[in-house]
């Protein structure tokens, strides 16, 4: 597979190198070339215009070690919850036309775990109905787990090398054709190593690519050769060099590789909800590039997965119908945070899509742009950002 499942080329990073000998990032979008309808659309600069954004305050994260429903719904009188820096924020649901009045919200808890069952069976996410309920309220209180408390990076690492990075391992997941949930555990280790491991510009290459082989791993079926791993990178690294990263890796990690990616938070939300294809595609492109923002690795799973959603519905404009609206009613009724949060979260990735074709990192401009995602990342509803970034405002 390494020799034959691979194409010719030279690798897409090349941060070992001095300034003056690197090549250009991202020169040759794939190993096999470039394909004529990825080409990136052209948007009006005169309408990307600032908009003024309130202080961040930092947030903190809790979540309860209950069982029962109170860690999903927000119904319980006690919304608010203090931050790390003392103030008091409320904890909001997407949707919240369900408050004031008893009678529903009764209700809610055993509509809400129908369709969560329905919807975790009908995504192959079980395979046994009558757990489903428990794996959902594992899902929720394990999301917690392997996130980090901070965006920091270590010191001579930027957000722009990261993303570099990031973006070049969306590239070799998608030559090697792994599953979605390998790139966000990949990520998701990456993230995590990044804050434990003192790693040098020369090596971060290697790193990168490790955690795409540990999360290949846990994830996939079928694994390349780990001489196929170095040729992508232009044999820069030897076969030991990586296997003692990995080894190095897994280490400071204790050997735990858990996650629970936003992905199925995503489908699991869409599912009830009764979202078209479009808003999930949509969705889908919005989630994966959280990736590249650095900012965004402090929330949770499940803040992503509902904001990406919101933010989905929002630029399609789709018309409502009164079942649609009823399902999507019962799907923001799982709590997801602050609302700061959330419309930080919108407001990044609002940002983030409106300019995704203009950079140097756009693997997943150019993923989403075919016809098997339904050309979302081209959509003329990410052109106008100021009317994206007024739903944040």
């Amino acid at each position: 597979m390494a020799r034959t499942g691979f194409c010719d080329s030279k690798p897409l990073l090349d941060l070992h190198k001095k300034a003056d000998e690197r090549r250009a990032p991202l020169r040759s979008r794939y190993a096999c070339g470039t394909i004529d309808r990825w080409q990136p659309v052209e948007v009006e600069e005169s309408r990307m215009v600032p908009v003024k954004m309130e202080p961040v305050r930092r947030w903190e994260r809790r979540l309860s070690a209950q069982t029962n429903e109170s860690i999903i719904m927000g119904f319980n009188e006690d919304r608010l919850t203090d931050t790390a820096d003392g103030c008091v924020e409320e904890n909001m649901l997407l949707y919240p036309q369900l408050q004031g009045f008893p009678s529903l919200q009764a209700l809610v808890p055993s509509l809400l775990r129908h369709e969560v069952e329905t919807a975790l069976e009908k995504l192959d996410l079980i395979w046994d109905r009558t757990f489903a309920w428990d794996v959902f309220l594992d899902m929720m209180r394990t999301q917690a787990i392997n996130t980090l408390p901070n965006a920091d990076l270590p010191r001579d690492f930027t957000d722009a090398t990261r993303s570099v990075l990031v973006d070049w391992l969306i590239q070799v997941h998608e030559i090697m054709h792994f599953q979605e949930e390998t790139l966000y555990l990949a990520i998701n280790l990456l993230n995590r190593s990044l804050h434990v491991i003192k790693v040098t510009t020369v090596n971060l290459q290697l790193l990168g690519m490790v955690c795409l082989f540990l999360a290949a791993k846990k994830e996939e079926c079928l694994l390349p050769e780990v001489s196929g791993l170095c040729y992508l990178m232009d044999h820069t690294y030897t076969k030991p060099q990586l296997l003692r990263m990995e080894r190095k890796v897994l280490l400071v990690l204790k050997f735990d590789l858990s996650y629970c990616p936003p992905l199925h938070f995503l489908l699991l939300l869409a599912s009830i909800a009764r979202c078209s294809a479009k808003v999930v595609w949509m969705a889908r492109y919005l989630l994966e590039l959280s990736l590249l923002e650095g900012q965004c690795v402090v929330f949770l799973p499940l803040q992503l997965a509902g904001s990406v959603l919101c933010l989905s519905r929002q630029i399609l404009q789709e018309p409502p119908t009164p079942e649609g609206e009823a399902a999507w009613c019962l799907a923001s009724s799982v709590h997801v945070g602050s609302e700061t949060a959330v419309l930080r979260i919108m407001h990044t990735l609002a940002g983030a899509a409106a300019k995704a074709h203009t950079r140097e990192t756009c693997a997943t401009f150019i993923k989403f742009s075919s016809p098997e995602t339904m050309y979302v990342s081209v959509h003329p509803g990410l052109k106008n950002i100021a009317a994206l970034l007024g739903v944040c405002t």
